[in-house]
């Protein structure tokens, strides 16, 4: 089967998103298909870029390219998936947030209530029309049913290089691999290592928007020697981090999906999230591979220094965390067998 795999990106920004779409495509070729990816230039400023995008991409019909015919295309992202073909699926990893959750009636300006509105009559319209529609997360599913009115079915990925992840020690430490973003609350972690009594370390990395900010956070407390912000790693580092953690921590508000948790689960490692964080509260049990708390720093707190002086049972929910990802069935076979079949 020749199968185009559509997305949008952000020239010179690659996140969860790129390597969700780069997997896909490497799936589908590794069980016997050709498959190809088509990227669209994004970017969320001017309103009338966004605006001309939608248009361009509703007229675009994939069904013959030349003299190249396409059996499939799997659109994942705004407005990507507003390309025509006749066997659409729509893997929706999210909507263009800024018009839906993340939008402030109060401070908006009529170019983008106006833009609101078109991304809502497009959207409606797409989706009621599609063959067929999965999320990447229920809590995606659950933003379209509220906005939309429109049902999907949740279909969890691996993330990349899934095989790469083991598990070795549970040395002192809380790490947090993600880009550094205000969604992203690593200034809420940094506070919550004030409250923190025993003798365990805050490792962040990663690099962002907010990197400074936190920079001047850890000095303004003097908890240099509590918690290290690396910037920057490599995929062996991350691996390696992973691997000999005492727990992870993930409280970003309201994510998609979250890579961090299921990296964490096949590191065999508990993971420590907040009841407002989205995406991660699919695969967190309280209590039993990790913690889900309140997004306060001093909750937070108190479950760094039980992990710490609880470490058999922090081996003991790293171990569960494996299992809940097992049988979850998060393979890149079940996600072909899906979206084609």
């Amino acid at each position: 089967m020749r199968v185009i795999v559509t997305t949008v990106q952000t020239p010179f920004i690659q996140g969860g998103a790129e390597l969700h779409a780069k997997s896909l495509r490497d799936a589908l070729i590794k069980s016997g298909h050709e498959a190809e990816i088509v990227t669209f230039p994004f970017k969320f400023t001017p309103e009338i870029y966004i605006s001309d995008l939608m248009e361009f991409i509703s007229n675009i019909n994939f069904d013959q390219m030349g003299w190249v015919s396409i059996d499939k295309l799997i659109a994942l992202k705004f407005p990507a998936y507003y390309v025509n073909h006749s066997n659409k699926v729509i893997w929706l990893l999210h909507q263009h947030r800024a018009v839906y959750d993340l939008f402030d009636e109060n401070s908006a300006d009529k170019t983008q209530k106006m833009l609101r509105e078109k991304i809502y009559a497009y959207d409606n319209i797409e989706f009621a029309e599609a063959r067929k529609i999965f999320a990447n997360s229920k809590n995606v599913a659950k933003r379209l049913k509220k906005y939309n009115n429109i049902d999907a079915t949740p279909l969890y990925h691996p993330p990349f290089d899934n095989e790469r992840f083991y598990t070795n020690d549970y040395l002192p430490y809380i790490f947090y691999p993600s880009r550094q973003e205000k969604l992203k609350r690593q200034n809420m972690l940094i506070e919550a290592m004030r409250h923190v009594k025993s003798d365990v370390k805050l490792i962040l990395s990663g690099v962002g928007g907010q990197y400074e900010k936190n920079k001047m956070l850890v000095e303004k407390y003097n908890l240099q020697h509590k918690v290290r912000l690396l910037g920057y790693i490599t995929d062996w580092e991350k691996y390696s981090f992973y691997a000999n953690a005492l727990a992870i921590a993930y409280p970003p508000y309201d994510e998609d999906y979250g890579y961090v948790t299921l990296e964490a689960m096949l590191s065999k490692k508990p993971v420590i999230t907040c009841n407002d964080s989205g995406g991660p509260l699919e695969f967190v049990i309280n209590g039993e591979n990790g913690f889900v708390t309140n997004p306060d720093p001093a909750e937070l707190a108190e479950k760094i220094d039980w992990l710490y002086f609880n470490k058999a049972k922090a081996i003991s929910m790293g171990k569960t965390s494996k299992q809940i990802y097992i049988e979850k069935n998060i393979t890149w076979e079940n996600v072909i067998n899906q979206l084609l079949y």
